[in-house]
């Protein structure tokens, strides 16, 4: 069978574009190796709009009863499997799986997201959600008038760390460059706010707490003097990695591996592929950007499909 449309991956992106392909009555199939997306691991999301706050597992399990509502319409799901290959197959596209499963489609739209590059230090593990956390805006409010690191100097770090100013005691952001990467204006707007605290040369060393985290300790590569900040969080801004590989020959990707896609419509440089959220050259990482985008591409999609 040749479906109008395969989906790859099962966060907010995917889960929405299944919903909107099978409303326009598309035959569709979805691969989404798990659902719910980075979120899932989240013990409470406060911006997903319409619920005030919901647990990341809960997320998740929305996503899916959501899709499995149209499984007998014109849906099918295809879940536990990872995407191992995208290509050409005359006018219509191949896909195979990680468990030797072949699709073939006249179109395709990849929501596969990214992860985001964890710490490897020790602490980072044992302490993971329960101190150290890699999302400012699910996470933020649960450290209320606490005391918390933001680690990473470009951009990701400074919003980061922009957002936490609202509900946290006391925000200090830790690079361990001379210099940081987020534009100059971000920086100097930041810095200026009387609860925040920027240190350069800082390399994290050690994530240290007893149920949860109360301190970290990083080394002054300039001065060479090992010191200790007394916290109750850790948020890590120090990268994505997306999840493109299995499409690295079929679509450009720019010099992170990000998809890179037309913001008006989301196709990408390969007439009949669409991309969505984190695994797209999208300006921000939120759940409804990455629905709204995705919706966005089912919109333009269904229009091809139907001059084609």
């Amino acid at each position: 069978m040749t479906y109008d449309l395969i989906i790859i991956g099962g966060g907010p992106a995917g889960s929405a574009g299944a919903v909107y392909a099978a409303r326009k009555k598309l035959q569709t199939l979805i691969i989404a190796e798990e659902f719910g997306g980075q979120s899932a691991v989240s013990a409470e999301i406060y911006n997903w709009i319409g619920t005030p706050t919901i647990s990341g597992s809960d997320l998740a399990k929305s996503f899916e009863n959501h899709i499995r509502q149209y499984e007998s319409k014109g849906l099918n799901i295809v879940s536990g499997s990872r995407v191992t290959s995208l290509s050409k197959d005359g006018d219509s596209f191949k896909i195979t799986t990680n468990k030797d499963e072949s699709f073939t489609a006249r179109s395709v739209l990849i929501t596969s997201g990214s992860s985001r590059r964890k710490i490897d230090i020790p602490g980072a593990d044992k302490f993971e959600n329960k101190g150290v956390v890699y999302c400012a805006s699910c996470d933020g409010p649960l450290f209320s008038d606490m005391d918390v690191v933001v680690l990473g100097g470009g951009n990701a770090g400074f919003e980061s760390a922009a957002q936490l100013l609202a509900y946290c005691k006391s925000v200090t952001l830790l690079h361990r460059n001379d210099h940081y990467k987020a534009d100059e204006i971000t920086v100097e707007k930041v810095l200026a706010n009387p609860k925040m605290t920027g240190i350069l040369n800082a390399q994290i060393q050690e994530i240290h707490g007893e149920a949860f985290v109360n301190g970290v300790t990083y080394l002054d590569t300039k001065s060479g003097e090992t010191k200790k900040l007394d916290v109750s969080g850790v948020f890590v801004e120090i990268g994505q990695l997306p999840n493109t590989d299995f499409a690295k020959d079929i679509v450009k990707l720019d010099n992170i591996n990000r998809i890179e896609i037309d913001p008006w419509h989301q196709t990408t440089s390969e007439p009949g592929i669409w991309a969505a959220g984190d695994a797209t050259t999208v300006m921000y990482h939120q759940n409804n950007i990455s629905a709204g985008d995705a919706v966005k591409a089912v919109e333009d999609l269904y229009l091809w499909l139907q001059m084609q």
